[in-house]
């Protein structure tokens, strides 16, 4: 039960937002990118696998090294890690911008992506420090989820403006002030945490988690690309292995990169499997409804990252609400309620038509992320509650982890989904005038049918550019309810499982008995 003496003060609060802008450029950076490679490809011209290795490796080794990272602040201090993973990834941002081969720009998003993995577990963990109350906490977190999902919002928004006004190094050029920022505040307001007596660095564990880690996103991002092969499949199966081996390693015994016993915590496993299964279905879907709003609904990219972000004060207030219920509501009729709100959306989008109003789209898709919004900070801030203050750092990066992986396998799966309904309906396409190699490409992508309609007359283009949005919008339909489903049935057994769970009023209350109860003992 927490007193006076526990409530956080302006500092802490201050503080906070020092750790909201690093949360928050993060996750703009994995998106950003996007926006920016057509011009980077017509100014450095990297070959087909360099352009791979330029719009991915961040995300890889972002992913690859939150455990490691996470392990390592809670041994040399979180808040020096999050000041040395700032000023790295400020230095590799200038160092991306003035980029003049494809080769110096791949190295550059490494090293971005192994800075990011400093600040994401960092800041979460330097949270359950600075906020000891339970509700404040809660409403830390809500806020730290917030920044989370607006840099994903506000990403291509940002790309948009910069590259319709200046090159396209200015979208690296944005992190710089920002963590000269951190740089100067952070020894101020952010008080400095690791493990009272830290174990020696596992090393070889770290090596595991990465190689598992590597290898199994980038089979799962292989299996988006090319379809499920043998490529995809060996490095996934690799990736399980070496997966296996790492947690082998770890129940030897003390100092591995995770506490395996974590895991015996119902509150701790559930979040990180929910933040996985909700991240698939979340990520999966805004692969297709970004597409929509632009190859369907015709909307330039910049206009359509500005007609998504016309849902974001709404998905605030239902945070709001979330975090100010999650005091006296049990977290698993939360979590069920909030997982219910996604299938709802997805319902919404499975529903959809080619010739749709727009609202149409933003409704299921705000609904969607409505729903995770009720989530994401409940299953943030049960990962915290569960870990023990000296581990914070190594359980919040299993948190972010889980996110990673879930993106990407909603990406492969649900991608795929879509991608074998819009090749079945549109193998029997023919183009009177259309060379085999122009036909292959319409058959291939709605982007590529949208691309070949451009090039032939009137009624054939009409009628190509028709049937593609039709079969993508099918498959879009198809991805929905895939989604739909595992989200009602992940509802239903969130509200079984964790219906014992109680909230922090009445484990408040049942702290408080027992105090009692000690007290009468002793007199």
């Amino acid at each position: 039960m927490s007193d006076a003496t526990d409530k956080a003060g302006r500092k802490e609060w201050v503080g906070l937002a020092t750790l909201v802008l690093p949360c928050l450029l993060v996750s703009m950076d994995v998106g950003v990118l996007f926006f920016a490679l057509p011009d980077i490809a017509g100014d450095l011209r990297p070959s087909a696998t360099e352009q791979l290795w330029i719009s991915d490796l961040y995300g890889f080794l972002l992913a690859g090294m939150l455990i490691p990272m996470g392990a390592l602040g809670d041994r040399i201090g979180r808040r020096k890690l999050l000041l040395i993973g700032g000023a790295a990834f400020g230095l590799a941002s200038f160092a991306a911008s003035l980029s003049d081969s494809a080769t110096q720009l791949i190295v550059t998003r490494a090293l971005l992506g192994i800075a990011g993995a400093t600040l994401m577990p960092s800041t979460l963990s330097l949270i359950r420090n600075m906020f000891l109350d339970e509700n404040q906490r809660k409403a830390a977190i809500g806020i730290w989820t917030g920044a989370a999902t607006s840099g994903i919002a506000l990403g291509p928004i940002l790309a948009g403006f910069l590259l319709e006004h200046f090159w396209w190094g200015s979208v690296f050029l944005i992190n710089i002030p920002v963590m000269v920022l951190l740089l100067i505040v952070g020894p101020i307001l952010l008080p400095e945490f690791k493990a009272p007596q830290p174990d020696r660095f596992d090393l070889v564990g770290a090596v595991l988690s990465l190689a598992a880690i590597l290898l199994v996103v980038y089979g799962i991002k292989d299996a988006t690309v090319d379809g499920f092969g043998v490529t995809s499949l060996a490095s996934i199966l690799g990736g399980l292995l070496v997966g296996t081996v790492f947690v082998l390693v770890q129940r030897r015994g003390k100092g591995g990169l995770i506490d395996v016993a974590l895991f015996r915590s119902p509150a701790f496993t559930a979040s990180v499997v929910l933040k996985l299964l909700t991240m698939f279905a979340l990520t999966g879907i805004t692969l297709f409804t970004n597409q929509y709003l632009q190859l369907v609904q015709g909307l330039r990219p910049f206009t359509a990252a500005l007609w998504s972000l016309s849902v974001m004060p709404a998905l605030f207030v239902v945070m709001s609400v979330t975090v100010a219920l999650s005091t006296k509501v049990r977290p698993g009729y939360l979590l069920s309620a909030g997982l219910v709100l996604m299938t709802i959306g997805f319902v919404q989008l499975s529903v959809l038509r080619p010739d749709s109003g727009l609202w149409v789209v933003l409704t299921g898709a705000g609904t969607v992320a409505a729903g995770m919004m009720m989530t994401a900070p409940l299953l943030a801030d049960m990962v915290m509650a569960a870990a023990p203050p000296e581990r914070a750092g190594a359980a919040s990066a299993m948190s972010e982890t889980s996110d990673e992986l879930g993106g990407a396998i909603g990406m492969a799966i649900l991608g795929s989904v879509g991608a074998a309904i819009y090749h079945r309906q549109m193998s029997d396409v023919q183009v009177p005038g259309a060379s085999s190699g122009a036909l292959e490409a319409a058959r291939d992508t709605l982007g590529g049918a949208r691309a070949v309609a451009g090039q032939l007359p009137g009624q054939l283009g009409d009628g190509l550019l028709a049937a593609g949005q039709r079969a993508f919008t099918d498959g879009m339909n198809t991805a929905a309810i895939v989604a739909g489903c595992v989200m009602l049935v992940t509802a239903a057994l969130t509200a079984r499982l964790l219906r014992g769970l109680p909230s922090p009023a009445a484990a408040a209350v049942e702290d408080d008995a027992e105090e009692l109860v000690a007290a009468r003992a002793q007199t």
